[in-house]
């Protein structure tokens, strides 16, 4: 054989092993965002998470929510698809990935990012890692995001589950009052979230109707945009007796951050009563940076000192659409019409024709075009600074 022949077939067995190795890699979905550290994301054993890396320069730090923002080299942005979920959730988070990476993400790579009160199972972690190739990261809640308030007592607790059980829906429910507190005041504070700039809130058993032949995250960028949902219902009143009255104590006692232009009026009429309107927080895309601003830390401590978690139902929806209504300002809140979605209770499809051809819709999936307070979206503008304050004043006055 000739030794060009040779080089011939050396070569060519290179190249099928970098093949081969290369497809392994990009099989697994463990691997680091750059996608250059081959190490595992979980320590099956402990189940303590590794935290994501970003090439070298490629985090601002900047927690302004108009930091200028520096893609990575792979093209895509500091973010991420985040779920708090059980290992009982399994086959409807499957569900969920499968639908968000074939509409989406497939054509991505944004990580996938599961938080678990508890240790995750080695059957979630394995069926995760085999429905995507994207990276995929475990983590377990810190002890101190998942828990009782401490400015709240055990007794009253159990006298309020037991008061409030046939009430409402989770009216008896403890676990799913920590699940609203973690989400309102900690999800962003997580080891695994630290890099992240945007995340993208995702849940099981949820359907996704529609392609979304774009990056939902760089739309948010370029535009500006700092909270973005596909659903806005009104919340049940009994679960929220008293957070307009706890919010606007907290904005006389904190005049400084209230901005000068606010959506105020989308959440609180013109007579100083709560609309009761809120956007749907099971799917909300955001810039991190305004849950990690000092206004909104302010905000949440101040509804966790007053006890509203656990003595009433507050949700984690209610509150994050009351602080974006009060400290952002329309233009910076975005509906995600084309992006079809279903979670048990509602659904939303749209019926613009070139927004409805990406879309397999399911049932009635109309209610964002007959509801309440998708049409006052429309319909109320920004207010001042004086007004917003005017407003929280006003049942002093009566």
């Amino acid at each position: 054989m000739s030794s060009r022949i040779k080089r011939f077939f050396f070569l060519a067995a290179g190249l099928v092993s970098i093949f081969i190795l290369h497809t392994v890699i990009v099989n697994r979905s463990d691997f680091s965002w750059n996608n250059k550290n081959e190490k595992s994301s979980t320590d099956n054993t402990s189940n303590q998470a590794q935290t994501p890396e970003w090439p070298q320069g490629g985090h601002s730090g900047s927690s302004s929510t108009n930091s200028t923002l520096v893609d990575t080299p792979d093209g895509l942005l500091r973010a991420g698809l985040v779920a708090l979920v059980r290992n009982s959730e399994l086959e409807g988070m499957r569900s969920t990935i499968r639908q968000v990476d074939d509409r989406f993400n497939r054509n991505y790579g944004y990580p996938y990012i599961f938080l678990n009160d508890d240790d995750f199972s080695e059957e979630f972690m394995r069926e995760m890692r085999a429905i995507t190739k994207a990276p995929v990261y475990f983590g377990k809640l810190p002890r101190e995001h998942w828990g009782l308030s401490p400015y709240v007592t055990e007794e009253k607790v159990r006298e309020s589950l037991e008061r409030n059980k046939d009430r409402f829906l989770y009216g008896g429910s403890y676990s799913y009052r920590l699940m609203c507190r973690f989400q309102s005041g900690f999800v962003h504070k997580h080891p695994l979230l630290q890099n992240l700039e945007y995340y993208w809130r995702i849940e099981p058993s949820v359907d996704y109707f529609c392609d979304i032949p774009y990056d939902p995250f760089k739309y948010m960028r370029d535009n500006k945009l700092v909270y973005g949902y596909t659903i806005s219902p009104m919340e049940a009143a009994l679960t929220v007796e008293t957070l307009w009255e706890t919010t606007r104590h907290w904005m006389l006692e904190n005049p400084q951050f209230i901005p000068d232009q606010s959506f105020m009026y989308w959440v609180v009429n013109e007579k100083a009563k709560y609309t009761l309107c809120h956007f749907w927080s099971n799917f909300e895309i955001v810039d991190l940076s305004f849950y990690r601003s000092e206004a909104y830390q302010s905000y949440f401590d101040y509804l966790d000192k007053a006890g509203g978690f656990f003595y009433e139902r507050w949700g984690d929806a209610p509150v994050h659409s009351m602080a974006a209504a009060l400290l952002l300002r329309k233009e910076q809140i975005h509906w995600f019409e084309d992006i079809g979605y279903h979670h048990p209770g509602y659904s939303h499809c749209p019926e613009k024709p070139d927004m409805r051809s990406r879309c397999v819709c399911k049932g009635k999936s109309d209610y964002m075009y007959k509801s309440v307070c998708n049409r006052r979206f429309g319909e109320v503008d920004n207010i001042s600074k004086d007004r917003a304050l005017e407003l929280a004043h006003m049942p002093d006055l009566k």
